[in-house]
């Protein structure tokens, strides 16, 4: 089995936050429409539509526009809707394997993305970057910095990384990707 490959590579911790990818946008979604953000996630279309994921998953290579979306809250901080602002990510192709990478801000995620059983979604199993470092540690040399997700296409030249339980305390975290045709400078 594909999952065979990326379960022995995931700490226990990421395994059940990928096991519970649907209680988390359940939560996440109830959380951000009791806090009035109805509008806002109907605006978002298919992006915010849990059962949107597509067959062939793959991305294609290359430079992309991406944007976070966050629902949930853990406890009382924060709201339990955020849109930031759009930034630049690449994908490219390691060996077997395609890889993910934040190119800007503070606070850059990446990491590889591993076939699964199911044929609709890739796991993705990552790190943080954090502030001037050049790049990410190895995912399992800082569990506080390990990320884990499922990616998924969820219509034409569009992808999204749902990352479940993230450690910033929301409920699901939802990159959206779509490709741009240049590169970002610097």
């Amino acid at each position: 089995m594909k999952s065979d490959v990326w379960e022995a590579v995931a700490s226990e911790a990421d395994l059940a936050r990928i096991r519970r990818v649907a209680t988390g946008w359940s939560s996440g979604l109830a959380e951000a429409r009791a806090s009035g953000a109805a509008n806002e996630i109907r605006a978002e279309g298919k992006l915010l539509d849990p059962d949107a994921g597509l067959a062939r998953p793959a991305p294609t290579p290359g430079s992309y526009s991406c944007r976070l979306v966050r629902l949930g809250k853990e406890g009382s901080r924060g709201p339990a809707f955020q849109k930031f602002k759009p930034f630049f990510c690449y994908v490219q192709v390691e060996g077997d394997l395609f890889t993910i990478v934040k190119q800007t801000g503070s606070q850059r995620p990446a990491g590889r993305l591993w076939e699964d059983d199911l044929p609709t979604r890739l796991i993705f199993l990552g790190t943080l970057a954090l502030g001037n470092e050049e790049e990410a540690r190895a995912y399992g040399d800082d569990p506080k910095r390990d990320m884990a997700g499922i990616f998924e296409r969820f219509a034409p030249f569009k992808w999204r990384l749902v990352i479940p339980y993230p450690q910033n305390g929301a409920r699901l975290d939802v990159f959206e990707l779509t490709p741009v045709a240049d590169q970002p400078a610097g």
